[in-house]
């Protein structure tokens, strides 16, 4: 069994995406109750891929490996949602950075918000195919905005795209940093802390050797290599220390901080299928605050 799964044959520029698409899908297929996380959307998004890559999960269901990816797409997309949803926060822009084939926008049923998908320009032709193939109609309230983390300065992008650059904003940035040069999410941060005051994020990162758990570890050296041998290799290993440092560089204050475990409701994790929490990875949420004297939200 390979250790990933997705398909040689998905397109290139998707492939990460097809992976946590995947496993967002398989969750609500070959595990058992209580559900953490539920993507609809997710294995009509697969396409013409959906029958291999889904096949992975039902024939190795325990799979440390493949359970594991499991739970960390479906914990992180709990985290994001979560507080992105909550009813008292006033915010109404949502970008999603790496959006890959996230769903949100097409299984919500709320209009309160206006999306930015933000990714590379070959990942989101690939998203949109399979949109239109699965029969799912793009809504006026999603904007695609195609950007390279590395190269481009992702504000000024969101601001063409018709972004407001003088209410808040909050953006989720979920399965990307790894694969980036820290230099370039410090810019990327540094970029983002011009938003607006109130904006938040949530983002997440790969915890380095020494932070992670066995399962964690074990879970690296399985997929890590493979990621590299697909040309997408992991670059950034971040401790939470380190990733609040470069918030606040930014501009930002930390909210709060949860790995795995703990960011989800502890009943979640009583359960009788593969699913354990791992120490992988951590998710940070924080905000931009405002100004003293200016009532936050």
């Amino acid at each position: 069994m390979r250790t990933t799964a997705v398909s040689r044959n998905a397109p290139r520029a998707g492939r990460t995406a097809f992976t946590a698409a995947a496993a967002r899908a398989a969750h609500l297929l070959v595990d058992a109750e209580p559900v953490i996380f539920s993507d609809t959307l997710a294995a009509p998004l697969l396409g013409d891929q959906a029958e291999e890559l889904l096949a992975y999960h039902r024939m190795h269901t325990t799979h440390p490996v493949l359970a594991g990816a499991r739970a960390e797409a479906v914990c992180r997309s709990r985290f994001a949602e979560g507080r992105l949803t909550r009813s008292n926060s006033g915010i109404d822009q949502y970008v999603i950075l790496g959006a890959g084939l996230d769903s949100f926008a097409y299984r919500s049923t709320s209009r309160r918000f206006r999306v930015f998908e933000v990714d590379l320009p070959a990942t989101q032709a690939v998203k949109r195919e399979l949109l239109a193939a699965a029969g799912v109609a793009e809504p006026a309230s999603v904007t695609f905005v195609p950007v390279d983390f590395e190269a481009e300065p992702v504000r000024e992008r969101l601001v063409q795209c018709g972004l407001d650059p003088f209410r808040p904003v909050f953006v989720s940035w979920l399965g990307v940093t790894m694969y980036l040069t820290r230099p370039a999410i410090a810019a990327t941060l540094t970029d983002l802390g011009g938003l607006a005051p109130g904006s938040e994020i949530v983002a997440d990162h790969l915890l380095p050797a020494e932070l992670r758990d066995a399962a964690g570890n074990a879970y690296a050296a399985a997929v890590g290599p493979v990621a590299a041998e697909q040309g997408e290799p992991w670059h950034t290993f971040l401790s939470p220390t380190a990733m609040s440092e470069l918030l606040r560089a930014a501009g930002f204050e930390v909210v709060e901080q949860a790995g795995q475990r703990q960011s989800v409701p502890p009943r979640l994790w009583r359960r009788t299928d593969a699913l354990q929490p791992a120490a992988l990875t951590t998710l940070t949420h924080a905000r931009i605050p405002q100004p003293a004297g200016i009532p936050g939200h």
